[in-house]
């Protein structure tokens, strides 16, 4: 089966330049030899190849050639591997990512594998892995690589959503508890993700720590519930208050009562506003509103004078 470069690289043919980087960045970390001391050959196979996919798919004249082509063997048969990887630097690419290059400091140069070229009367190896591989008597050395992103999932009560609050998180680690405080904002919704950066694992061979993401949910609540900003609560009244309209009392989800006026003729399942009363926006965004939703209850048995009155509205045409 011809090989594909998006494939190797583990993204989509619309990929863009930051994508393809980090995609390549991510399987170099991996499959790095120094990495894979118990399994080189196949470590040495696999950064060649996800390197030359790189190589192709990072620089647009090429990658637009190779999207004509639509395989990496197809591609070959026009461009040799020097072309393939003229202008193209690892050890500086590398050295961006943060690799130690253990003193080697040259260019790595495009070229054909097994051949070399002339530089100043000194004869100069032009395989593009020969100073990862040893070609060139120079290796990587140690690899700084940051450490592992951690997950905590955190559950909060919709009064903490929308006032914010203070959590103090216990972390375990290999050999003792973290204790970490952390400020959940206002407005956070079920969903939402907290990035609390150097929080995660540790680093290797002097890489940078991880961060630590807390997966936010709401648990439900006995009175009220949530949508977007906004706050639904819901209200019962009986029949002759909704033909006749009343006053309520209201809770609201900061602790408050507030006095709502419900108007005559108000009709089951009515939504009434209280604009301003629900959850503040994040980042800017508007604050939402509280809607009472009136259930209107109609009663299932009547005494004898009640239902002789009922009988009167209807001779009334009511």
């Amino acid at each position: 089966m011809a090989e594909d470069y998006y494939q190797l690289l583990g993204i989509d043919k619309k990929a863009n330049t930051e994508e393809i980087k980090k995609a390549y960045r991510k399987l170099a970390l991996k499959w790095h030899p120094d990495k894979n001391p118990n399994n080189k050959t196949q470590a040495e196979e696999k950064f060649k190849k996800i390197s030359e996919a790189y190589a192709v798919l990072s620089d647009q004249e090429k990658r637009n050639q190779y999207d004509t082509y639509g395989s990496a063997d197809q591609f070959r048969q026009k461009y040799s591997q020097e072309d393939i990887f003229r202008n193209f630097d690892l050890n500086d690419l590398l050295r961006g990512f943060g690799f130690d290059m253990g003193g080697s400091g040259g260019r790595t140069r495009s070229g054909s594998p097994g051949g070399s070229r002339r530089r100043g009367g000194a004869q100069q190896s032009s395989d593009p892995f020969a100073d990862l591989f040893g070609g060139g008597g120079q290796s990587y050395g140690h690899m700084p690589q940051q450490g592992q992103d951690l997950q905590y999932n955190l559950s909060i009560t919709l009064e903490e959503s929308v006032t914010g609050v203070e959590k103090k998180l216990a972390l375990q680690r290999e050999d003792r508890v973290d204790e970490i405080n952390v400020k959940i904002p206002p407005g956070i919704s079920t969903g939402k993700k907290l990035r609390l950066m150097g929080k995660g694992g540790q680093g290797f061979d002097g890489g940078p720590v991880g961060d630590l993401y807390l997966n936010i949910t709401i648990l439900p609540h006995p009175l009220f519930a949530r949508d977007g900003n906004d706050i639904y609560f819901e209200k019962s009244i009986n029949f002759t208050q909704a033909v006749l309209g009343t006053t309520i009392d209201v809770p609201t989800i900061d602790g408050a009562n507030k006095r709502l006026k419900i108007p005559p003729g108000t009709q089951n399942n009515t939504k009434i506003r209280m604009k301003g009363y629900g959850v503040p926006g994040l980042k800017g965004a508007l604050k939402g509103d509280q809607y009472v939703k009136i259930n209107v209850m109609v009663p299932k048995h009547l005494t004898e004078k009640q239902s002789i009155i009922v009988k009167q509205l209807v001779d009334e045409g009511l």
